[in-house]
């Protein structure tokens, strides 16, 4: 057999390509399943009204709403007006938090006169942001209901380019989600989430309309579709200015968007959500009793059957308000976009909820704008407008600044503490919600032989539903002796052994014997791709189900590392093995799970590793880095304890490719 060969060997026992993603299915569903008894469970107004509070605290919680307190000073600078039929445009910036500019449109009705009700209009994942006809549309119609309209652009569109250079004209990342994922990702290792950054700005708008005479703070509403419709989501669960909301094309519920196969991007992530039992019900109910407009399309990749289901289910909050004609569902038959229908709804249901009035027959003349003359910053880009330059603060100088923090933070300690509180808080993560069983071994392939090695195939659960993989070597010259062993994990696994063959050979040669190991979800364990591209690109099967269990309060860095543990049990019981002298290795990015392994157990007795992260700071402070895959080696919130060196200068080990003894 040659190695090309071996490469492809495909397993003939159980569908171990679909069980990662089983797994996961498997315990979202019990996470969903928790959350509708907790909300059955719910009877008297007190009780929604905890439940609210829980939501509240929860939310914030899962996003690491920590991450910018800063209210001081707007700074806001109107940069235009453009006079229309019935109302006028003001082109607008503030200031979010010091050097972060959010821009706007505000749009104000002529007949406006004393202080008046307000929408607060977030965009979704257009690439132009409030500049797009389709939301012009909306705003347009909105205020010609008699309602004033704050449109803002959401960081890494429309004006708010983050990635923005100069000597190109664009963003070296791509607009919108590209963006977004590019520097969510680097904010889940702080305890962060890009979702933070959102909300904080949307409340920061709210300041600024509140700032306004024109404007009632008491009479504020939200509305925004897709990427829209989930800050408008976020919004509902943490600002009570909101005074009623209309959220489009993003409610659904949790359980029918994971059977959609469908990824989203950083900010649409909220680690532990589905562990503290919460879907897009308690959305809807954190913001019970007040007016609220669900706006749906129903061909929409947001599938229709959740959005109605999860309307229905919370219908019976309002009631026990007295409120239930102030919750509302529409659906147009229509593809996920804020359809001019949905516009007329929204504009009829705020007219009468925030103004008072019903409107009838509204039909409003629609004339959609040259984006340019929208625009609040010079060129149309924020980071190019030489008044502001200098003082601009992109969101990965942000990030850049919470890394610096964390790593000061953690100098503070006492250093034996902190390697003892790092590894309890790695300990609990590896371990948390892992289901002991059996290893239950399955070996067969047992008479092959490439060179002078022999090599067999190995199964073993790793948990009740979950096998691990692996083909151990041997030099054919000991094959009746009893080895040691080195546990090797590399990207790739045993679809990976021609990169590593000398090593193998070598390793081999040197009297050990060699598993190389296939982790969950890769190998031979590949889950089947979702669109035909490599499982491994961004939003692709592996990093979809990375962020799922981010949803559940998990990771896949952190499973994995599970799976090295299991790997050393079934090591421990192969035939002709030394299990007294059991070696890790690791290569490549997937060697960070060996690394972190290696700290969690006694019978580790040396741990090699190459081609390695420097550390996880040095990938979190990079402007620009290399995301393929990342999201699966991150645990959100480790830097806020340890880095990858200050663990193994605690355990006596060099910092950067090395060995641990």
């Amino acid at each position: 057999m040659k190695v090309e060969e071996l490469e492809k060997y495909h397993l003939h026992i159980y569908n171990a390509r679909e069980q990662l993603k089983q797994h996961v299915y498997k315990r979202s569903e019990e996470a969903f399943l928790e959350g509708d008894l907790a909300r059955d469970a719910l009877q008297t107004t007190d009780e929604i009204i905890a439940r609210q509070a829980l939501i509240r605290t929860g939310f914030s919680q899962c996003i690491g709403n920590n991450s910018s307190t800063h209210n001081g000073p707007l700074s806001d600078v109107t940069t235009g007006i453009i006079e229309c039929s019935g109302f006028h445009i003001e082109n607008v910036r503030f200031e979010s938090r010091p050097g972060v500019w959010v821009t706007c449109n505000m749009y104000i009705p002529s007949s406006s006169s004393g202080p008046s009700p307000a929408i607060l209009f977030l965009c979704g994942h257009h690439d132009r942001g409030k500049h797009d006809p389709e939301y012009q549309i909306v705003c347009q119609h909105l205020v010609q209901a008699g309602l004033i309209v704050l449109a803002v652009d959401p960081m890494g569109q429309g004006e708010r380019l983050q990635y923005y250079e100069k000597e190109v004209g664009k963003s070296v990342i791509g607009p919108g989600v590209l963006e977004h994922e590019y520097a969510g990702t680097q904010c889940y290792p702080l305890g962060d989430s890009l979702a933070t950054y959102f909300v904080f700005d949307a409340m920061r708008a709210i300041d600024y309309l509140c700032s306004r005479a024109e404007v009632d703070p008491a009479r504020i509403g939200v509305t925004g579709n897709s990427g829209g419709g989930m800050q408008a989501s976020m919004v509902m669960m943490s600002d009570p200015r909101i005074a009623a909301a209309a959220p489009a094309t993003f409610i659904t519920s949790r359980r029918a968007f994971l059977y959609a196969d469908r990824a989203q991007d950083a900010e649409q992530i909220w680690p532990g959500f589905s562990a503290l039992s919460f879907d897009h019900e308690d959305i809807l109910l954190a913001i019970a009793p007040k007016p609220l407009l669900v706006l749906s399309a129903e061909y929409d990749f947001f599938p229709i059957e959740g959005t109605r289901s999860t309307v229905e289910r919370v219908r019976r909050f309002w009631d026990a308000f007295g409120a239930g004609e102030s919750l509302r569902l529409f659906t147009d038959k229509a593809v996920h976009a804020y359809t001019p229908r949905m516009a007329v709804e929204a504009a009829t249901f705020f007219a009468e909820h925030l103004r008072g009035e019903k409107l009838q027959n509204f039909s409003p003349t629609i004339e959609v704008l040259e984006p340019s003359r929208l625009c609040s910053a010079t060129d149309g880009q924020i980071l190019a407008d030489p008044s502001i330059n200098s003082r601009a603060c992109t969101i990965h100088d942000e990030i850049h600044h919470k890394a610096l923090r964390l790593e000061q933070n953690r100098k503070t300690l006492p250093k034996g503490e902190t390697e003892q509180l790092a590894l309890s808080w790695l300990r609990n993560v590896v371990h948390k919600d892992r289901r002991g069983c059996e290893l239950n071994p399955r070996l067969y392939m047992l008479d092959a032989q490439m060179e002078e090695l022999s090599v067999y195939n190995a199964m073993w659960r790793a948990q009740p539903d979950l096998f691990n993989h692996a083909m151990i070597f041997r030099d054919t010259r000991r094959i009746t002796e009893r080895l040691p062993i080195t546990i090797a994990v590399w990207d790739g696994g045993t679809r990976r052994l021609q990169p590593h063959w000398a090593w193998l050979r070598e390793a081999c040669a040197a009297g050990r014997s060699v598993m190389v190991l296939d982790v969950s979800g890769s190998g031979v364990l590949m889950p089947h791709s979702f669109h035909n591209k490599d499982p491994l690109s961004v939003f692709e099967v592996i990093h979809k189900l990375t962020v799922d269990l981010f949803w559940l309060g998990d990771s896949m860095a952190a499973l994995r590392i599970f799976d090295v543990l299991r790997a050393l049990d079934m090591a421990a019981v192969l035939p002709m093995t030394d299990s007294e002298d059991i070696q890790l290795y690791g290569s490549g990015r997937q060697g960070l799970y060996t690394r972190l392994a290696s700290h969690l157990d006694g019978r580790v007795s040396h741990m090699d590793w190459e081609n390695s992260l420097p550390s996880v700071s040095s990938l979190v402070k990079a402007k620009y880095y290399d995301s393929q895959n990342l999201v699966s080696l991150l645990i959100p919130g480790m830097l806020q304890l340890f880095d990858l060196p200050e663990l193994e200068a605690a355990a006596g080990t060099k910092q950067h490719d090395g060995t641990m003894r």
